[in-house]
């Protein structure tokens, strides 16, 4: 951020202003290679701090204290409405100093506003809870893999109780407590079987490549589980980029006017996303999950795979409603002759497209912070930040895939002399056609969804507790079982 704002100052690191007719000069070489530099410092730093934070902020919450354990679920709602909150400042008050103060102005702002964060970042380190590393879990996970491809051929044993433990070498790993033993995805129980040949010569302990322990082979499960549930969030994030594409140019050809003078930016309806966002997640954690917790008792009010389930209904409505929003503004410009005028403004006004970008931001509200709970909660202890980038990969696949379904369209409908779907001239293409097409997609997306979310297996836990008397305890969802032991008794 500081490079990209000194070279917004700088007029040597710029190529220099034009107006009218003025052919305007290419950036240099150096001047590019600047740009992208800072734009691929940004977005490493970005894939730092987004899945640390979120598993870093809940891990402040100590799971084991009821009162606790019901404040971090709130946690999620509230960071994902600051980040709304940020996006909201970012595409009206920074956008507004950019344009007409200066873009020196426009980016110095949040540099120096990040810089302000990482002084109070520091500040507060003596007052975070901190969780000793113990070693990559890509590792333990690549171990248990080449574990069970090597004793493969070995007899499983009928009672998981043979199969290896070793209590102080988990809790390095997970100081929380342990996963225990589960009778799925079987193959890779070879990896925790003992065998004479584990230990090499002269070695104190068995090699961590020929065996693992149950905890470990668990960890190494409890991600598999997760890869389909992850898989149905990717349609969601391709149904909303078509917000800024399609329903940008949309916009672009309605009537925008507020008053005489002024109207509404184009690229400034994403606003109403966002502010349907953040009420939406104003309202489920003040008002909705205080009710759903007095039915259900879970500390979440409903469970994270339940949020996400109303998150894609609510998705498959918004592209439902787009498609219908564009036969209307079509009917317009039919209607005042415009179908062969893409520049000139038809006479509808832009707030109908209010309802597709309120219904994307309501779907997100649910989905998406669903979907973040659900890879904290599901993740093993020591890869939960791990676990939270994969709710950030799902948004690139979305992306990708937003990409390739338009190029395909493209391809496909053009074929044989027919006419374009998605052509520069929206009046004349099939925009509803493609709306219509993703909601389809969508609908089979749920029914996939609601397969996977019935016949998902809650990742059972050992959790270490204080007290002398084993005691058993259900989870907030109720397929799970969290079982309380003391740290004294043998986890079998």
């Amino acid at each position: 951020m500081a490079i990209l704002t000194i070279s917004a100052i700088l007029p040597q690191l710029r190529p220099p202003p034009c107006s009218g007719k003025e052919v305007c000069k290419q950036a240099s070489t150096g001047q590019l290679g600047i740009l992208y530099f800072s734009l691929l410092l940004t977005a490493l730093g970005s894939g730092g701090i987004r899945p640390c934070v979120v598993a870093f902020g809940a891990d402040q919450f100590d799971e084991k204290d009821p009162k606790q354990g019901k404040k971090m679920w709130n946690f999620f709602n509230w960071y994902y409405f600051c980040m709304g909150l940020s996006i909201l400042l970012a595409v009206t008050v920074i956008v507004y100093i950019q344009e007409n103060i200066g873009w020196g102005w426009g980016l110095g702002i949040p540099t120096a506003a990040m810089a302000i964060s990482i002084v109070f970042f520091v500040m507060g380190l003596p007052l975070y809870r901190h969780f000793k590393p113990a070693g990559s879990p890509l590792t333990r996970l690549l171990q248990v893999i080449v574990a069970s491809i090597k004793k493969r051929n070995l007899p499983k044993p009928s009672d998981p109780s043979l199969l290896h433990q070793d209590k102080e070498k988990d809790a390095a790993i997970s100081p929380g407590g342990c996963l225990i033993h589960t009778n799925q995805l079987t193959f890779f129980d070879a990896a925790a079987i003992p065998t004479g040949s584990d230990k090499p010569e002269n070695a104190a302990s068995p090699s961590p490549w020929r065996l693992c322990t149950v905890h470990q082979v668990e960890e190494l499960k409890s991600i598999i589980r997760m890869g389909p549930i992850w898989a149905a969030g990717i349609l969601l994030i391709t149904a909303s980029s078509q917000q800024n594409t399609f329903s940008l140019m949309q916009a672009r050809t309605m009537n925008r006017h507020l008053t005489g003078t002024f109207q509404i930016p184009a690229g400034s309806m994403s606003v109403f996303t966002i502010l349907a966002l953040l009420l939406t997640i104003t309202v489920y954690d003040r008002l909705l999950m205080p009710i759903a917790r007095h039915f259900t008792g879970r500390g979440r009010g409903i469970s994270f795979l339940q949020r996400m389930g109303i998150g894609f209904f609510i998705s498959v409505l918004a592209t439902l409603v787009s498609g219908f929003v564009e036969v209307k503004r079509k009917s317009a410009a039919a209607h005042y002759d415009l179908l062969d005028h893409p520049k000139s403004t038809i006479p509808i006004s832009v707030f109908w497209l209010i309802p597709q970008y309120a219904l994307h931001g309501i779907a997100e509200a649910f989905m998406s912070i669903g979907h973040l709970e659900f890879f904290y909660d599901q993740s093993p202890e020591s890869m939960r930040s791990t676990a939270t980038a994969l709710f950030w990969t799902s948004i690139s696949a979305g992306s990708y895939l937003s990409t390739l379904l338009v190029s395909t369209i493209h391809k496909v409908t053009s074929r044989d002399g027919h006419q374009n779907w998605l052509p520069t001239n929206l009046n004349r293409g099939r925009l509803e056609y493609f709306y219509w097409l993703i909601t389809l997609l969508q609908v089979f997306n749920l029914l996939y969804y609601l397969v996977c979310a019935r016949f998902y297996t809650y990742k059972p836990f050992v959790v270490a507790v204080d007290d002398e008397t084993p005691r058993k305890e259900s989870s907030d969802d109720d397929p799970a079982l969290n079982l309380q032991l003391s740290t004294s008794s043998k986890l079998t």
